[in-house]
């Protein structure tokens, strides 16, 4: 399969390369690295991204920033600028996908534990994930074609412990290896709407 992947660069990104790579031609996509270059937040690179790619048979997204404050803290702006990148984001990245996928091919996107999980300071990243994941369950239900689409949500990762373990105390993190095989199950198996839980 061709597979692109967004956020290939990043810890996570970079095991899911390592994983499908090893089966798969992998095309990696960064805002600032890989083979080509896009900002989530904006339409038209990511429509100017799959014009360079051509047709694919998988989208694969590790890619995501949502800003982590106090809840007194988060202003309106705050807000948008996470719902507009992670959220808007991947769902940019499925509207204009559909055309440039092959018959039943798929997405994968990405959340994370605190959908349901919450912890001090994570109310946008909590917000945002939900909104994929519901998203993602009603795209399943209409996408053309036998497209599919699931969601892969991880808990704290183990090499991101040193920066993120603050705001995990009490989470068992997973490697990045580990949780690139959900993204494989989804990405080379034929269930769709699902919410793959690597917690």
């Amino acid at each position: 399969m061709k597979i692109l992947i967004v956020g290939a660069s990043g810890t996570l990104g970079q095991a899911v390369a390592a994983e499908l790579g090893q089966r798969h031609d992998i095309i990696r996509a960064g805002r600032s690295s890989g083979d080509v270059q896009v900002d989530l937040r904006d339409h038209a690179s990511v429509a100017a991204m799959y014009a360079k790619v051509g047709e694919l048979d998988a989208v694969v997204c590790a890619a995501g920033k949502v800003p982590f404050a106090p809840l007194a803290d988060l202003t309106e702006a705050k807000y948008l600028e996470g719902l507009n990148d992670k959220l808007l984001g991947q769902v940019r990245l499925v509207q204009a996908g559909m055309s440039v996928l092959r018959d039943r091919g798929s997405f994968t996107l990405i959340t994370g534990i605190l959908t349901e999980q919450p912890i001090l300071a994570g109310a946008c990243a909590s917000m945002a994930n939900g909104a994929v994941e519901a998203y993602a369950r009603a795209a399943a239900i209409e996408l053309p074609r036998g497209l599919r689409i699931n969601v892969v949500s991880p808990t704290v990762l183990t090499e991101a412990m040193e920066a993120y373990g603050p705001f995990f105390r009490g989470f068992e993190p997973v490697t990045a290896a580990r949780a690139a095989q959900a993204f494989a199950r989804s990405v080379e198996g034929l269930q769709t709407g699902q919410v793959y839980k690597v917690w």
